[in-house]
């Protein structure tokens, strides 16, 4: 076997169709494309979601709902989780800064505090809110608090 004796596979190799070019590529002159109307010419897209007449499902299916785009939302932390996470991290104030540092947060997150659960630990807390229950047991243990903006 040599180089100039090499071949393909006896037919793998298609002769490529030439559409558009006239009657003597045997397709004709409508190039296989039909005739007339908007899938014939150039430029034509189909619209997404089109479903060939029938009422497309996002017009079948009623609206439901209501998205407040003004919704806050909050990283929530309990009283009863503040006494593990300065133990398990060490730390010597509860702020944002402090637990996005610890990987607890994001860098963007708002965090409130909420009064469900027991707080020993004597500790300062810069968030973002804070609830009346969880104020009232942050002062009890002898902890301060600063809401921040």
């Amino acid at each position: 076997m040599k180089l100039h004796n090499l071949k393909p596979a006896e037919g793998s190799v298609h002769k490529e169709k030439r559409l558009g070019r006239g009657e003597a590529s045997g397709k004709g002159g409508t190039s296989t494309k039909g005739n007339k109307g908007g899938q014939s010419r150039t430029g034509y897209q189909r619209k997404m979601a089109h479903e060939g007449g029938q009422m497309p499902i996002q017009r079948r299916i009623p609206k439901r709902g209501f998205k407040n785009f003004g919704r806050v939302e909050y990283t929530v932390f309990n009283v009863g989780q503040v006494d593990h996470l300065v133990e398990k991290y060490s730390l010597t104030e509860f702020s944002v800064e402090s637990l996005y540092i610890n990987g607890l947060v994001s860098k963007t997150d708002k965090v409130k505090i909420l009064g469900n659960g027991e707080l020993t630990a004597k500790i300062a807390f810069k968030v973002n809110a804070v609830s009346d229950k969880a104020k009232a047991a942050i002062e009890a243990a002898g902890g301060n608090i600063e809401v921040l903006k």
